[in-house]
């Protein structure tokens, strides 16, 4: 008699227990239960993955110089991505949104599509900029360096 009792206590309690946690009737719960769906949020993956990315360029932020006026400017946007304000030669002034890849920032000018890269003064291909260490390089005859 005892062991059924306690089989009749257990399954009342396992009852109880699921009816509490089963949703609520009601339209509003439900569509709060909905809402709050972890595929609705970003991946925690890819707003790591955005950080690390930003992070491994945020030493770049300020000013660099290249040849005859030209220079970039990069700001971080806290979103993982950059503004980049730049003079890239003597007619063209303006600013891009960058966006952090494997090799650098990737940007688009004029309808084509660049990554701002580590160098040096010799991959820039500019014969005033030789003798630097600290470059970034665009393409060939463009490139800004610090110090």
């Amino acid at each position: 008699m005892r062991a059924q009792f306690g089989k009749t206590v257990c399954i009342g309690a396992l009852a109880s227990f699921l009816a509490a946690c089963s949703p609520a009737e009601s339209g509003d719960a439900q569509q709060e239960v909905t809402a709050a769906e972890p595929a609705a949020l970003p991946s925690a993956a890819a707003t790591s993955e955005a950080a690390i990315a930003a992070n491994r360029f945020t030493a770049w932020e300020g000013r660099w110089t290249g040849v005859e006026g030209m220079y970039v400017d990069i700001k971080p946007n806290g979103d993982g991505t950059f503004t980049l304000d730049m003079q890239s030669d003597l007619d063209t002034k303006g600013t891009y949104q960058g966006v952090p890849v494997e090799n650098g920032i990737r940007f688009e000018r004029g309808g084509e599509e660049f990554v701002l890269r580590a160098g040096n003064g010799e991959q820039t291909g500019l014969k005033w900029l030789l003798d630097k260490e600290d470059c970034l390089v665009v393409a060939e005859g463009e490139g800004y360096c610090r110090g």
